[in-house]
C-alpha cells in the first residue's frame, strides 16, 4: 500500500493546480498541440511548458514531436490510479460508516418506540 501511495503522490501533486487540471480537462476530449494547449491559457507559452513538464513527469500526460509540433495527450492510466485510490478510501469510510451505524442503532438509549 506505502509503494502505491508513494505513486500517487506525483499525480496527486501535478492534478492539485487549477491550470493542470484545466489542461487534463482539455486532454480528455482529445490530443493537442502545446501551442493549442497553450493558447487558452492566460500566461506565456513557457509559463504553460512548465505546467506541461510537471503533468509530464507524473506521468499524467504524454508529449511526442513531429517535426516542429509537439502534440500532448492525456495517460489515462496515471489517473486510474487516483481513480481506484479514491474508490479505496470511499469503501473504507463506508464500512466504518456502517459500524458506527450499527453501534448507534444498538446503543441503550435508542430503542424504538413502536407505541407512540
Amino acid at each position: 500500500m506505502l509503494n502505491h501511495q508513494a505513486a500517487l503522490d506525483p499525480i496527486l501533486h501535478a492534478i492539485a493546480d487549477p491550470t493542470r487540471r484545466g489542461m487534463v480537462e482539455q486532454l480528455a476530449k482529445g490530443p493537442a498541440s502545446v501551442s493549442a494547449l497553450a493558447g487558452r491559457l492566460p500566461m506565456s507559452l513557457q509559463a504553460a511548458m512548465q505546467h506541461l513538464a510537471v503533468l509530464e513527469a507524473a506521468e499524467v500526460v504524454r508529449s511526442e514531436k513531429v517535426g516542429r509540433v509537439r502534440t500532448v495527450s492525456l495517460n489515462p492510466a496515471a489517473l486510474h490510479q487516483v481513480e481506484r485510490w479514491v474508490a479505496e478510501q470511499k469503501k473504507a469510510w463506508e464500512r466504518r460508516l456502517d459500524r458506527l451505524g450499527d453501534y448507534l442503532g444498538e446503543s441503550p438509549g435508542n430503542e424504538r418506540n413502536d407505541h407512540g
